[in-house]
């Protein structure tokens, strides 16, 4: 019996089980929790390359990446990790209050918190497309929301859906442990691709 190595099927479950070892090896350099955004912009980078008429080698090119964006991302990722915990933690006690305004007031931090998720999903996707200053870097990802607002909406529903589809249905958790953060990531790579086009 012949298999030939170069046919569509082939090729389709390599990939398939590229991108399953990919996301394992995310969710284990994340796990350290300080190492989120640079994993995170590595994952990025190499769906974004990937995307592009299928370029580069996802899982090979990964490690490569997390080592050369690690300085970059997890100054971007720690510089809005602080105000997103300090906002949240704002949100939770001003609506514990239980009056009209504290409830408003909670609301406010929140919609801070959730602009500051998109910006920190923007500087990575930055670090690993540019080689920018941290500042210029931090500037252009608080930029990027209220510059696409739309496409960002889109980024941020990618995560959302996946997670209310999870609390839904739990057994599809498995699924996001396997290929899920991948997935996700290669979905948003297009995303990204337009948005960088626009501000190129």
């Amino acid at each position: 019996m012949n298999i030939d190595p170069e046919s569509r099927s082939v090729q389709g479950l390599t990939m398939f089980l590229h991108f399953v070892a990919l996301n394992v090896l995310f969710i284990l350099l994340c796990l350290p929790v300080v190492t989120v955004g640079a994993a995170t912009s590595a994952l990025l980078e190499v769906m974004i390359k990937y995307s592009d008429d299928e370029r580069g080698r996802p899982l090979e090119d990964f490690l490569p990446a997390f080592k050369r964006n690690f300085r970059p991302a997890t100054a971007v990722y720690l510089a809005l990790l602080v105000p997103f915990v300090l906002l949240t933690f704002a949100a939770v006690f001003w609506f514990a209050q239980e009056t009209t305004l504290s409830t408003i007031l909670s609301l406010v931090a929140l919609l801070v918190a959730a602009y500051l998720v998109a910006a920190f999903t923007h500087g990575m996707a930055l670090v690993a497309r540019y080689r920018n200053t941290f500042r210029q870097t931090l500037r252009n990802a608080l930029l990027l929301p209220a510059a696409e607002p739309v496409r960002t909406i889109g980024l941020l529903l990618i995560p959302a859906t996946v997670a209310s589809i999870t609390l839904i249905f739990p057994p599809f958790g498995l699924i996001v442990l396997s290929i899920g953060f991948a997935m996700m990531a290669y979905a948003s790579a297009f995303l990204y691709r337009s948005i960088f086009s626009r501000h190129a």
